[in-house]
């Protein structure tokens, strides 16, 4: 199976060791467009489910840090929501975290 993030061009970088302060940081980034992350069991095939209407993100709660990392790059890159909605800064450290060059 092809990683959505490739099929759109856009390559995770893997060799990056990722840390509760990059987590925390991408909680921000969905807190500024009004998502909320939760953390729970369920029976998702992805490890995450999107509640659209009511702007929530579930990611699996048993994933690691580096997981959950991986999960939110991933919801991220598929909401096409980067260039339109956040700060310079939170669009710097995204495009450090995705091999994407900034604009």
């Amino acid at each position: 199976m092809i990683d959505p993030c490739c099929q759109k061009g856009l390559i995770i970088e893997e060799m990056t060791k990722y840390t509760k302060n990059t987590l925390l940081k991408l909680e921000n980034i969905f807190q500024h467009l009004d998502y909320k992350v939760r953390y729970e069991k369920g029976n998702f095939q992805s490890g995450y489910c999107i509640v659209e209407d009511r702007k929530i993100a579930v990611i699996n709660k048993f994933f690691d840090t580096e997981g959950r990392v991986h999960t939110m790059l991933e919801i991220l890159t598929q909401m096409d929501l980067i260039d339109d909605y956040l700060e310079e800064d939170m669009k710097k450290f995204l495009n450090k975290l995705i091999d994407k060059p900034s604009s």
